[in-house]
């Protein structure tokens, strides 16, 4: 799907990251050449591929490449402690690992003893002269039932817990964004969310699937709402995702109102209180707010509402069942 962008609209601009923009074309051949490698190297259907770098195109050249090599990405935030992340490459145990400087300092040169490393920051990297042509997923045996990726969840014990989901998972979810909020190839997404967490999946894919353009945030600006509404103004973004917390200090933010681009603001991954659903409706009138919920182990949501211009309830609902989902409400007694 996102290669089918590239045919229809190779110049369109896909990623702005600083001064930084790379073409559909461009990424897309970035991520080929890459792809290329890993196959060379071994990657092949539902083998977990490491990738531990900050926020930057190489990161989103890197999930693409390995997705496109067959393989399953395991996100590893260099902004962890090295502790959790060698516990999640221990669990994991995957053979190749795509890193930046960041990424390597941040799992310490033990991790590494045992890894086939890429560095994503080589000048010269040794798969620059190979093919930019798409690999062929039947060739690779790839089919929709293989993992796309294992993204690692804290857990009920505090111990990491892989969720693995499948493409035929992640593909479901995003065709059912994509009729529920019509994103088109005008619409300029934020990605702002680590990597670490499902919603990043659909900041990226859903953006890329649909010939939009994606911002990537520098890589602490999730946690500063100053520079957050400063993005959203000067990148003319019209599609963010917040989680409830920070959605409040975003809607006190100075210059806030001046988001006029924002049609639409996604929050999930805490319930969304009505007084914040109030404030933003007040502030942010032009903007849809729309309410998810869902584990990562089942495809990042699988219930969805959209706040109404007139909402003056008590209680934010999560609203009904994506598609191809059903929900079970069940007592403290499993009936």
């Amino acid at each position: 799907m996102f290669e089918a962008q590239v045919r229809q609209a190779p110049e369109a601009v896909a990623l702005i990251h600083d001064d930084e923009r790379l073409s559909y074309g461009e990424l897309n051949a970035r991520a080929n050449r890459l792809a290329h490698h890993l196959i060379a190297l071994g990657a092949k259907p539902d083998q977990p591929v490491a990738i531990c770098v900050e926020r930057s195109p190489a990161m989103v050249t890197g999930l693409l490449a390995i997705l496109k090599a067959g393989g399953a990405y395991v996100p590893l935030d260099p902004a962890y402690p090295s502790p959790r992340l060698n516990q999640v490459l221990a669990d994991a145990a995957p053979k190749l690992l795509l890193a930046d400087a960041a990424g390597r300092a941040a799992l310490g040169p033990e991790a590494l003893v045992d890894l086939t490393l890429i560095d994503l920051e080589t000048a010269t990297p040794t798969w620059a002269e190979l093919p930019a042509c798409d690999p062929e997923p039947r060739a690779l045996g790839l089919t929709s039932r293989h993992l796309a990726y294992i993204i690692y969840t804290s857990g009920s014990t505090g111990t990491p817990k892989g969720a693995q989901n499948e493409h035929r998972a992640i593909i479901n979810r995003l065709i059912w964004m994509q009729k529920a909020y019509a994103l088109n190839t005008t619409d300029v997404v934020l990605q702002k969310t680590p990597f670490g967490f499902d919603v990043s999946a659909w900041e990226f894919f859903w953006t890329l699937l649909e010939g939009a353009t994606l911002v990537l945030a520098p890589p602490a600006a999730h946690k500063d709402p100053d520079a957050l509404v400063n993005l959203i103004i000067s990148q003319r973004i019209t599609t963010a995702h917040f989680v409830p917390s920070m959605l409040v200090s975003f809607i006190d933010t100075k210059g806030v109102d001046r988001c006029t681009s924002l049609q639409r603001l996604v929050a999930s991954g805490e319930a969304l209180p009505a007084s914040l659903v109030h404030k933003v409706r007040r502030v942010l009138p032009w903007t849809g707010l729309h309410n998810l919920y869902g584990p990562t182990e089942a495809a990042i949501d699988v219930t969805a509402w959209n706040c109404p211009a007139d909402f003056d309830a008590s209680v934010v609902p999560i609203g009904r069942p994506i598609a191809n989902t059903r929900v079970y409400l069940l007592d403290g007694h499993g009936a």
